[in-house]
């Protein structure tokens, strides 16, 4: 589903992203439930050879107190211990890891992401310092006139418009640089940079000059292009984020049979995704670490890297959340204990959820080796979401807010317990909790 909702966007990159990795996960999904049971019916005992550590010593009935002795149990009753010291100093961590992200400056994608040696960007750079003025980026404004433009009046029309155009604030010349038929095209120069936000008011402000009598004019351009599409993202963005809200809630409801878990689970995620994108700011805007990792600073950061990346991490912390809190809701549905529930769950799950996150991290630190700028945000950016995401926000941050939340973490009205009760999607019989008489009496 947060993958499904790049599609909402108009623009063909990201709805490219949606399609294809919408079909990846269902690929995957069908390649678990089917080829893999099938590999490992096959295989048999055979899966076990050329194993990498020794063999185990052989599970018995005392196996199970492991769930209480490791080292993650160990750490999640460390945790709870203390959650309130946990919460406000990860909270407050990533606060300010997210502070640069409040003064992002959005903007496109020019030959400054290539390499220094590429040969585009060496001539664009040439052009740019040989010929000032934005000569390779002009604005164009098309001039659609209801008749030739060679008829009587037309030209002196033309003429007072692209006078009008010299006199926008920032427009430092103007010229007719062609016509055909009932088609005219003037170019327009300017200082600021193509992709800045004071190229971009430079764009609304011929917008606004009055047209020709009955013509129409359509103002593009790189810089036209960048506020078009700053635009549609804007007007997109919450769609997207209601899509993603509203189905994580449902889904982790139809779970956990919890109203509260939902809720909690979409907040880390914000507190995780803020912690990321201030750090891609940093990074990748101010210019930070730019001699190691082997990149220019635009200045700006391209608004559609945060998107992609908000609908990856927010699908793989929540795949990191449901196998966290599964196992916790298996104990509590046992035992009745939220504290133990959460110190066992996190036990059985520790390890298995750091080695994902560390698997993915190899995997995408490929990306971060790219000499392509935009790309390498791209790995960077998702090395730091997944190691905020699976150390701080899952190992530490879930389980002091879990034991602060205590009962109420599995609190849902009458209506929607009953909901839950017929179409709770559980990975046992679905029994009810077995709730202390000391906690019900409490309650």
């Amino acid at each position: 589903m947060a993958l499904a909702s790049l599609m909402l966007f108009p623009m063909t990159f990201l709805r490219s992203m949606g399609y294809g990795g919408v079909a990846t996960v269902l690929v995957d999904m069908l390649a678990a439930l089917t080829v893999m049971p099938a590999l490992l019916a096959v295989l048999g005992p055979r899966v076990n050879a050329l194993r990498v550590r020794p063999q185990r010593r052989a599970r018995t009935a005392r196996q199970p107190a492991d769930e209480t002795s490791g080292a993650w149990y160990r750490l999640a009753r460390s945790v709870m211990r203390r959650p309130v010291v946990y919460v406000v100093v990860i909270v407050a961590g990533l606060a300010v890891l997210g502070s640069p992200f409040l003064h992002i400056t959005w903007g496109g994608t020019d030959a400054q992401v290539l390499p220094a040696a590429a040969g585009p960007r060496v001539v664009t750079e040439a052009l740019n310092r040989d010929f000032p003025g934005n000569v390779t980026n002009p604005i164009e404004a098309v001039i659609q006139f209801p008749g030739p433009v060679s008829s009587a009046g037309r030209g002196a029309e033309l003429a007072a418009y692209v006078s009008r155009l010299d006199h926008v604030p920032g427009v430092t010349g103007g010229q007719v640089t062609g016509v055909r038929g009932d088609i005219a095209r003037v170019d327009l120069r300017y200082s600021p940079g193509p992709m800045s936000a004071q190229a971009r008011a430079i764009v609304g402000h011929v917008r606004d000059a009055a047209p020709p009598a009955g013509a129409r004019v359509y103002v593009g351009g790189t810089t036209a292009q960048l506020v078009d599409e700053l635009a549609g993202l804007g007007a997109t963005l919450p769609w997207m984020a209601l899509v993603v809200v509203l189905a994580t809630f449902v889904l982790l409801f139809l779970a956990f049979g919890s109203v509260v878990l939902p809720l909690k689970a979409i907040v880390m995620n914000v507190l995780s995704l803020s912690a990321t994108f201030g750090v891609v700011v940093w990074i990748f805007q101010y210019g930070h670490l730019s001699g190691l990792l082997h990149f220019t600073p635009t200045g700006t950061i391209d608004p559609t890297m945060p998107i992609l990346m908000l609908a990856i991490i927010f699908g793989l912390s929540m795949d990191y959340e449901v196998f966290l809190l599964s196992r916790i809701r298996e104990r509590y549905d046992v035992t009745g204990d939220n504290t133990a529930a959460v110190a066992s769950g996190l036990q059985r799950t520790g390890g298995v959820i750091t080695s994902a996150a560390l698997l993915l991290v190899i995997v995408i630190g490929a990306f971060s080796a790219s000499g392509i700028t935009f790309i390498k945000l791209m790995g960077v950016g998702m090395i730091v979401a997944l190691i905020v995401d699976a150390t701080l926000v899952r190992i530490l941050l879930v389980p002091a807010t879990m034991r602060l939340l205590g009962r109420a973490n599995w609190w849902a009205p009458g209506p929607l317990r009953r909901l839950y009760g017929h179409y709770g999607i559980r990975e046992g019989d679905g029994a009810e909790p077995v709730v202390p008489v000391s906690e019900s009496a409490s309650a």
